[in-house]
């Protein structure tokens, strides 16, 4: 959006929600019944259904993969985040709604009117729960002290399956498919792994076709279809098959909670279904979008017409009509990301450029190097949810979000890999292994202004033959390293702007200099990070200039940061 995102480069904007991120993800706070998570975690956005803070979680989770498929060279702070927020999955916190929205709602009589038109069966209104209460004990499923043994809160475990495969995606630890505890009911504990929850979700659709259910009588097409991401994830890691289940259901969607045309064109979906009441409680083809982008990647075909349907009916495609969002600003944004997703570069112009006027980008901090939305909300943070939607049009070459459960890089965990890198004081923009030469490449900066200058290292571990090594940094031969063991070496270097290539050889590395020199190859042409974005400052320059610019939005703070770069 404000710049064009590579296969291989992080954009600024990337490493500033990046560098968020982190330390959202790494700053200690109390997600246990006697705590509260911390305010910058969003239990606000799209109320009544998504305003709980685990929602943050998984869409924070998003990009993740995505700058792992730019990057694979260098994942351990993608590691890192993808802990911090897979342990929160697991608390009371994150499972707030199960463990106390007991029974039906005692309010479900006073519900406000404009709420029952949108949400609730018209002639069930007054005696029928509001879309976001679980009803955790209802018949004729019963108190269920697990909220992921449960046979319905679909929407804790088929997001947190998710999550786990993408943190599978990023490491080969397996430290999650060992057992951890649930918080469940009355401080009660329930141990599962990966692979336990991925075969209860399995297993649990396979004996209800039409899919399980989140709240007690509930079934979304939008939940089942992030959960079937997840499958399909599993599925991507292990060699496994679970994914059939939701062919299976997408079959069944087709012909009961979706309504086409002979056109082609969406005039209705289904927002939820109630087995109990058998009764589909339907919208508008807007509600679509929500639904495409988890379907994309594992129905591009449908997930275009939902996309196509939404973006005509709002008028996003029309440049003849004015841009206009919506009451919950998550459905633009949506369309932002899948209009990137499917090439669709009109409405992306249009889109984005509503974005840049009307949704407040900039970056933010005390040294203006971490980046994020406003939306105009006067919140000292940015919105987790929508940002985590949002950043995911700012990763990657178009189709990034698709590439990675139709294209993933599993290559990435046997070749050469960066680690040990003192983040934040030294960031890595561009880490990947170019074929055939297996030349890795490396884009160094300063991730924290203050620090630029100062000694650093990082290792390469994974090489070949770490003594036959020869480095290049900046265009130039590099001898500031050292062999620590067969296969892995450690670089010294000072923190800022740089750009490395390690070679298997040092004859690989003369070929590579003489080439370079006959093209006429400089240090400052080669290295993407001095590029200037379309945000109007130099990417190498630090991130107040920029902000200083187009990217004004400055948030007042509020929340501490960690006291170190890893806690």
């Amino acid at each position: 959006m404000s710049e064009a995102a590579s296969d291989t480069v992080l954009g600024d904007r990337a490493l500033g929600w990046l560098r968020f991120l982190h330390r959202k993800a790494t700053t200690p706070d109390d997600w246990s019944s006697a705590g509260r998570p911390a305010p910058w975690w969003d239990d606000r956005s799209t109320p009544p259904v998504l305003n709980f803070a685990r929602f943050d979680l998984s869409e924070s989770s998003y990009a993740v993969p995505m700058m792992a498929d730019v990057t694979p060279a260098w994942r351990e702070v993608y590691v890192e985040i993808m802990d911090g927020l897979l342990a929160r999955h697991t608390t009371h916190w994150a499972a707030i709604d199960w463990l106390t929205q007991i029974g039906h709602d005692p309010d479900r009589a006073n519900y406000p009117a404009e709420l029952v038109k949108v949400w609730i069966p018209e002639h069930l209104a007054g005696r029928y729960d509001m879309p976001g209460w679980t009803a955790n004990g209802v018949e004729p499923w019963g108190l269920a002290p697990d909220p992921v043994g449960a046979e319905g809160n679909l929407f804790f475990k088929g997001w947190f399956n998710l999550m786990l495969g993408f943190h599978g995606y990023v490491s080969r630890d397996r430290r999650w498919n060992e057992p951890f505890e649930v918080t469940g009911l009355d401080e009660a504990t329930f141990s599962w792994t990966h692979d336990g929850i991925n075969a209860l979700l399995a297993r649990q659709w396979a004996q209800r076709p039409e899919g399980p259910h989140c709240e007690n009588t509930k079934i979304w097409p939008y939940c089942l279809s992030a959960a079937g991401l997840g499958l399909r994830m599993h599925d991507i890691l292990t060699g496994g098959a679970d994914h059939w289940v939701y062919d299976q259901w997408l079959e069944i969607a087709r012909q009961r909670f979706l309504g086409i045309t002979p056109g082609g064109r969406v005039e209705w979906m289904a927002l939820y279904h109630d087995p109990i009441e058998d009764y589909t409680h339907r919208a508008g083809p807007t509600a679509g979008l929500s639904v495409a982008i988890y379907l994309l990647p594992q129905e591009p075909a449908l997930a275009e017409i939902l996309y196509r349907t939404a973006v005509d009916k709002i008028g996003w495609s029309d440049p003849a009509r004015p841009v206009r969002s919506l009451p919950d600003p998550r459905f633009l944004l949506l369309g932002v990301v899948l209009a990137r997703e499917f090439g669709d570069e009109v409405t992306l112009a249009r889109l984005s450029d509503y974005v840049a006027t009307r949704c407040e980008p900039g970056f933010f901090g005390a040294r203006a190097d971490e980046f994020g939305f406003g939306f105009g909300l006067g919140e000292p943070y940015p919105r987790g949810q929508l940002n985590g939607l949002l950043m995911m049009a700012e990763i990657g070459a178009p189709g990034a979000w698709s590439r990675v459960f139709t294209e993933p890089n599993l290559a990435k965990f046997d070749q050469p890999t960066v680690c040990g890198v003192d983040f934040p004081r030294l960031g890595i923009r561009e880490a990947w292994n170019s074929a055939p030469d297996g030349v890795l490449h490396i884009g160094c900066y300063a991730a924290t202004a203050a620090d630029r200058g100062a000694p650093t290292s990082f290792r390469v571990t994974q090489l070949p033959d770490a003594a036959s090594c020869a480095l290049r940094c900046d265009g130039s031969p590099y001898h500031r390293w050292r062999v620590l063991d067969p296969h892995s070496i450690e670089v010294d270097l000072d923190i800022g702007d740089h750009q490395i290539q390690v070679f298997g050889s040092t004859s690989e590395a003369s070929e590579a200099s003489e080439a370079s020199e006959a093209s006429g190859w400089r240090a400052d042409r080669a290295e993407p990070s001095r590029a200037v974005s379309q945000a109007g400052g130099a990417a190498s320059s630090g991130r107040a200039g920029v902000a200083a610019e187009a990217d004004q939005r400055q948030f007042a703070g509020g929340v501490p940061r960690p006291p170190c770069a890893c806690c």
